[in-house]
């Protein structure tokens, strides 16, 4: 079954796999080493794990940057750029709860972890 998403970036995941591991890969964006230790053999919690990675990196990068930054990191890049990555989230995990490997906007193309 080919899961929701563009042709480019849409992974192959087994039905039975999806519905094992929705919570997985839900998980993923809370907490992204959960299903790196509970699901790992799970194309479908991987592919989430993947992207609750590159939005937990870009939570560290987007603060790092905000606090060496003053006043417009504090007052400007700080809150938007996490509000900004909460958005993506929720987003992503509407996409997980819904069974679909579907890259989040932005930065969905990336790719750090084996599926």
């Amino acid at each position: 079954m080919k899961v929701s998403g563009n042709s480019t970036n849409a992974e192959q995941v087994d039905a039975s796999d999806v519905s094992n591991n929705k919570v997985m890969a839900i998980l993923a964006y809370i907490l992204f080493f959960v299903p790196l230790l509970a699901a790992k053999e799970s194309k479908f919690a991987m592919y989430h794990a993947n992207q609750g990675l590159i939005l937990f990196l870009s939570l560290v990068a987007v603060n790092i940057v905000s606090s060496l930054i003053p006043i417009v990191g504090w007052l400007l890049i700080g809150p938007l750029g996490n509000l900004a990555l909460f958005i993506l989230a929720i987003m992503g995990i509407v996409n997980a709860a819904g069974g679909a490997c579907k890259p989040i906007p932005i930065l969905g193309g990336f790719r750090i972890l084996k599926s």
